[in-house]
């Protein structure tokens, strides 16, 4: 029985929707370059000297996931440099083919969760809270409603860790004795004139030098350390418990925070990209896309056309004629077509690696320090004054 094949007539006329996905169809330059890679891939693997058993959709579709191969090797590069100054930013706007300038910002998030902890700004709120001391009363549960009070509201539903608790001495400065005060209305009138009017000890900032302030502020607190009983407190769970017995009715103030926001793993924006997944890369422009990627793409077209040529004529190993068969090249078809595939890829790879930030950083600093030996050899000339 005698198999009809088709072959490639010899020429083609592309329309809109010859394409299995569409991409790029409604581009001119797609379209005409469509005829014109299928007979160039066609010519390169034997037409007319040979049949290929090829149609002009055959070829379209080479040719459009050779593009869309090409796009995807060059965004993954670029998804790669760009993600860290991406995360967090919306995924609304479409970055292919387009400069992402490099700034701080996804490092800012991920620093975020250490100025959280270290008290210096973050992501979650620092609440503050007060206690209602009472005289000669040492422990206090911070789950009491009656004497704690909380900017958030009870937290009874909801954890909380306390991050300070405000309980120091006095500040030495308001208890400065000031030996100077009363000395007149003329040291007064100098003092406000100066600003000062208003601290104590107001008068030694004209009589004393400033050593003496500090010298003496530093004698009330080692006294305090030394002869009196520290200021403290021990937390333990719930319970806070203050040193020494407070002698008289205060309040004391404390930050905390809530565990369910400090824990929170999920932004409430869900419109943000986060990883690679959602970077906002989409199918390239053809038409943006230079002659030097084009011509890439025209490899990888035909080395996908020879790898199709191959299976068809896998299926169909031997063709009869009269008296004899012809023994087809599907087998090495195939081989090659995967040998060039990934040539090309690896060549592609190892342009775009080339084209990396970091990797063009690399090669500034080498050219800037070829440069600065260079100059190094160069006379400096003698001025003689």
């Amino acid at each position: 029985m005698a198999v009809n094949i088709p072959i490639w007539p010899g020429s083609a006329s592309f329309f809109p929707g010859d394409t299995p996905f569409g991409f790029y169809d409604n581009e001119y330059d797609f379209q005409t370059d469509c005829e014109k890679v299928a007979d160039w891939s066609a010519k390169r693997l034997g037409y007319p000297i040979s049949d290929v058993e090829l149609q002009d959709k055959n070829f379209y579709a080479c040719l459009e996931e050779a593009v869309t191969e090409y796009g995807n090797q060059v965004n993954t590069y670029n998804i790669r440099d760009n993600l860290v100054n991406m995360q967090g930013s919306s995924t609304g706007s479409n970055l292919t083919q387009k400069y992402v300038t490099p700034n701080f910002g996804g490092l800012i998030l991920l620093s975020k969760e250490y100025g959280s902890e270290a008290g210096t700004g973050g992501r979650y709120n620092v609440y503050s809270g007060k206690i209602a001391v009472s005289e000669d009363t040492q422990v206090y549960d911070l789950t009491d409603t009656s004497i704690v009070t909380f900017e958030s509201g009870s937290p009874a539903n909801d954890a909380f860790e306390i991050r300070r608790i405000f309980h120091d001495p006095p500040p030495a400065i308001v208890r400065y004795y000031d030996p100077f005060i009363g000395t007149g209305m003329g040291s007064q009138n100098m003092l406000d004139s100066f600003g000062w009017g208003a601290y104590s000890p107001s008068v030694s900032f004209m009589m004393m030098p400033l050593y003496a302030d500090v010298l003496r502020l530093q004698g009330i607190e080692f006294n305090d350390q030394i002869r009196k009983s520290a200021y403290s407190f021990q937390l333990s769970n719930n319970t806070l418990k203050l040193f020494p017995i407070p002698t008289t009715a205060s309040t004391v103030y404390f930050n905390y925070v809530l565990l369910s926001d400090r824990d929170k793993l999920l932004n409430d924006n869900y419109a943000t990209i986060s990883d690679y997944s959602n970077a906002p890369y989409d199918n390239m422009k053809y038409a943006k896309i230079n002659d030097v990627g084009k011509q890439w793409i025209r490899k990888y077209a035909l080395v996908l056309a020879k790898e199709m040529l191959g299976l068809i004529r896998g299926k169909y190993s031997e063709l009869p004629v009269p008296n004899s068969t012809i023994t087809l090249n599907g087998t090495d078809l195939i081989s090659n077509a995967q040998t060039d595939k990934d040539s090309l890829i690896a060549e592609l790879k190892e342009i775009l690696e080339g084209m990396s930030r970091q990797a063009q950083l690399e090669r500034k600093q080498a050219e800037s320090d070829a440069l600065q030996q260079q100059m190094n050899k160069i006379p400096l000339k003698i001025y003689v004054g």
